[in-house]
């Protein structure tokens, strides 16, 4: 049960994060960049991508501390 509502809220953040950032390309890219439509999906690709690896390489290193501490 604990894993299904870890699974849920992290979806709910992650749905929150991507509507997020997809404002912000919008809002800051788009209009500095005439017709950088796709362009703009690039860089949003870009910033989730970082973000996922980041967040997955922290969570990693943190799950290593816990499961094998020094």
């Amino acid at each position: 049960m604990l894993t299904l509502a870890t699974s849920g809220f992290g979806l709910v953040a992650a749905l929150a994060w991507n509507s997020a950032i997809q404002q912000i390309v919008k809002d800051f890219i788009e209009p500095r960049i005439p017709g950088s439509g796709i362009l703009s999906q690039v860089i949003y690709a870009l910033i989730v991508t970082f973000l996922a690896v980041f967040i997955t390489y922290q969570l990693s290193r943190l799950s290593s501390r816990v499961h094998h501490p020094r």
